[in-house]
This record gives structure tokens, C-alpha cells and sequence, in this order.
């Protein structure tokens, strides 16, 4: 593909960049219509059916447990490995405990490459699909590649569209940021999220189409559509500040962050695998004796159009269905988001803030705050119902029902100071930014943003 420096770029400082943006918004017919999208989607899934076996450990192939440390690690000592993590914290109802944990130190690369078509802001999405989807086949960024995937560690193809982002030229960087992944299935894992703009000269290829930002919000409403790659980098796109009517000013925001984090304790420390408590390994799996939480589990992949044909991998398996939910109120008519400030032990910086409601609830012996609320909502007060399924190169069938739920005037706070009612303004300044909002509520912005 071509690498010459596209012309007529938008810059990142443009100041008409967010009117761009809001245009591509609520243009919901580009290039395809709707239905088209849909058809086009149907018309690649043949193309990408993988058959996903479960396997006994001892048919891993290149993946193994340590004779010393029984951390299960690839052989190339890339990609990721499962190993032991323990975990002291004062926050949530239990203070101390160990788990397995997914260590993958190396930053990846997700992508959205953007252009202008007839005017207006497109979007380069891939139909991809990952061994641990529940459907196959999902709407994904233009780039979504570990380093071991795009060093081709796996003797694989090459990631198209790689040189755009890989280095990228920041005079096209619309959106460049670290962000985090799951805390309490990842160790400290963080992923490169970036819109990169680029020319007429650049393609969509036979498993992309360019979709403006009003189409991909309306597949938004679809269950398991839009993987969670391509949700967290949506999320970063900029936009235009507007604090009019926020009930905390940024000062009042950031000091409640930075107390949050001087509040909690946690402190971690990776152990062997073999060395954690309550967790116990068999031929296929490693569970907790409880049956509660995830069990680690093996994976035979073959794929008739990715990098590689075939591969054997461990995958992180939860037990049940999440509910991620964000209740919002208007303030003087000012729609506001109840943050809730978590800690989870992978969290690089101790607190990143998540959506009012995070949880599997068959994991809890007392459901945490405001989940019976969600649980009862009113489809009047009901904005957003979607279930989205998480990373599918890491986790199988890891699924959440995302909710966005209106809460009437009565409804009122916790007063333990763990919550705040933010405006979407100001989660999407915050966004900028590294480790502030975690990735189930990144999920939930691009989600509001659909919504506005």
C-alpha cells in the first residue's frame, strides 16, 4: 500500500476537527447504507469461520508451564504468559487474596485510520474475528496488533495498514493515548489507542469498509457487534469542550482523583502460579475451588484468514455474564454520568474510574451498590441495553449487558465519596489522557455518545 504523506490533512489543533467530527456523527448513510453495512458484514462472516476446540494443556504446542515457577508462558517468551498474582487492598469486601493473572508487558497498537469522503469524516473498520467471540466475526479498528503480532513473532503476514500507525506521522495524529485494559484479568496492560488521519490514496481492502462515525454509532446498538478494540479507540476521539452547567470544575475533578488514589491502598505482588491459594490446576483448566470467578483454559484455533491458519493458545474463560451500567441524571438540564472510582490489581495507577455498576453478580455474596436498580430498570428510563462481549484474543465468551440508565430526582449518592457525577464533556477531556477511565467506561462513552 502506499506510504506517501496524504495531502489536505487535518491537523490534531484544527478547530473545526470536533465540528468534523459531529458531522460524521449524524451522517448515518456514507459510502454504504445501513442495510448495506449489515449485508457487507454477512457477506465476509464465510470468510472468517474459525473453529475453536477446547484442549487438554498438554496439547498446547509452543506453550508450556514452568517446571519452576508453573506460570504458563509461550516458548518465544512473547505474547503474553498466565502467572500468579497476590493481592492486598482496603478497598471492596475482601482485603486480601491471590488469582491467576495475564502478564503482557508489551504495548499493542489499536487503530482507527480516518479520511475524508464526499466531505465527510470515514472511519477504516476491519471485519475481524478472534477465537474467544461468542459470534465470530465483529467490527474492529483498522489496526488491532500486539507487538508480537506486528514484529511477526508468529512468522505470520503482515498487519495491513501497519505503516500508518507504526511510526505514524503526528502531523496526522488526531488521537494518541495509552489506555489500560481489564484490571482484574490483566497485569498492568496497556494498549496504544489512535485515530490516525490519512489520503484518498489509501484503500479499504477486501476486509475493511470506511464508515462514517453515524454508522458506527447506530451498530453501537447492536449486541456483539463492535468489538471492544474499536469501542475503547472511539472513545478517544476529541471533541469540542463545553463545561456550561458541570457541577464540579476540573479542579474539583482531578483533586477528587488525586484523593481517590492517595486513599486506597494496593499493592501487588506476581508470585508463581503454582504458589497461589485456592486456585488448582487439572488437565484442562485452572479454576478456584469454589467454581466462582474465571477458570484459564486451552484453545486449538484454526482460521482460514488471519496472520497464521492454525494456533493453540490459553484463553481466560469468566463464570457468568457481567453487568456494566452507567446511571446519568440531568442537572439543570445538563446530562451527568455517576463515576464510581475502582481499584482493581492490574490498575497501573491503583484507581481509574469505571461506570456506576461493574460486576458479575454470581460472584458476589452482596451485590455491590445500585445493581438491583439496574437490575429492575424501566425500559421509559432505559437509554442504552446492549450486550458487548470483551477482547476476544484474550477472554472466551466473556459477554456484559452494557446499560446506560436514567435515575429520577429522589435517586441519591452514596455518601462513602467513591462516586461522582460527571458530564460527558468532562470524561471526554479526561480521555485525553492516560489511566483515567477504564475500559468498560470507555465503552459506555462511546455509548453515550451515541446517544447525544
Amino acid at each position: 500500500m502506499p506510504t506517501a504523506t496524504p495531502t489536505g490533512l487535518l491537523r490534531h489543533t484544527d478547530a473545526s476537527l470536533p465540528e468534523r467530527i459531529a458531522e460524521s456523527a449524524a451522517t448515518i448513510d456514507g459510502m454504504l447504507t445501513h442495510r448495506e453495512v449489515l449485508a457487507w458484514l454477512e457477506s465476509r462472516r464465510p470468510h472468517h469461520v474459525q473453529e475453536v476446540r477446547r484442549i487438554p494443556f498438554a496439547e498446547l504446542g509452543s506453550w508450556d508451564f514452568d517446571p519452576g515457577t508453573g506460570n504458563l508462558a509461550h516458548a518465544s517468551g512473547r505474547f503474553f504468559s498466565v502467572e500468579g498474582l497476590r493481592v492486598r487492598s482496603d478497598f471492596g469486601p475482601v482485603r486480601e487474596w491471590s488469582q491467576p493473572i495475564i502478564h503482557q508487558p508489551e504495548i499493542g497498537i489499536l487503530g482507527i485510520a480516518v479520511r475524508e469522503i464526499d466531505g465527510v469524516f470515514h472511519c477504516l473498520m476491519q471485519a475481524k474475528a478472534e477465537p474467544g467471540n461468542p459470534n465470530g466475526l465483529q467490527v474492529a479498528p483498522t489496526v488491532q496488533a500486539t507487538r508480537s503480532n506486528y514484529t511477526r513473532v508468529h512468522g505470520g503476514r503482515v498487519v495491513p495498514y501497519l505503516e500508518h500507525f507504526a511510526p505514524a506521522d503526528p502531523r496526522q495524529v488526531i488521537a494518541d493515548v495509552l489506555q489500560s485494559e481489564q484490571g482484574a484479568w490483566f497485569y498492568r496492560k496497556r494498549n496504544r489507542n489512535m485515530v490516525v488521519e490519512v489520503g484518498p490514496e489509501v484503500e479499504a481492502g477486501e476486509d475493511f469498509q470506511w464508515l462514517t462515525l453515524g454508522q458506527l454509532h447506530r451498530l453501537l446498538h447492536l449486541d456483539n457487534v463492535v468489538n471492544m478494540d474499536a469501542r475503547t479507540v472511539l472513545s478517544c476521539l476529541p471533541a469540542a469542550p463545553d463545561t456550561a452547567g458541570s457541577l464540579h470544575t476540573t479542579a474539583e475533578v482531578l483533586s477528587w482523583i488525586t484523593r481517590m488514589h492517595t486513599e486506597h491502598e494496593l499493592v501487588t505482588e506476581p508470585v508463581p502460579l503454582r504458589e497461589i491459594e485456592h486456585w488448582h490446576r487439572t488437565d484442562t483448566a485452572i479454576a478456584h475451588e469454589s467454581g466462582r470467578f474465571f477458570s484459564v483454559v486451552a484453545v486449538d484455533v484454526q482460521a482460514g484468514c488471519r496472520e497464521v491458519g492454525s494456533w493453540q493458545q490459553p484463553l481466560l474463560e469468566p463464570h457468568g455474564a457481567g453487568i456494566v451500567a452507567l446511571l446519568v441524571k440531568r442537572f439543570e438540564g445538563v446530562v451527568h454520568a455517576l463515576i464510581n472510582a475502582r481499584v482493581e490489581p492490574g490498575y497501573l495507577d491503583v484507581v481509574e474510574l469505571a461506570p456506576t455498576v461493574q460486576c458479575v453478580p454470581e460472584n458476589y455474596g452482596h451485590l455491590p451498590p445500585y445493581v438491583d436498580l439496574v437490575r429492575a430498570r424501566r425500559p421509559e428510563r432505559t437509554w442504552f441495553d446492549v450486550e458487548f462481549s470483551e477482547e476476544g484474543g484474550r477472554f472466551y465468551d466473556a459477554r456484559s449487558r452494557y446499560v446506560i440508565l436514567e435515575v429520577d430526582d429522589g435517586f441519591s449518592v452514596r455518601p462513602d465519596g467513591q462516586f461522582q457525577w460527571l458530564t460527558l464533556s468532562q470524561l471526554t477531556v479526561l480521555l485525553q489522557h492516560r489511566h483515567y477511565l477504564n475500559v468498560q467506561a470507555r465503552t459506555l462513552v462511546a455509548a453515550l455518545r451515541a446517544l447525544m
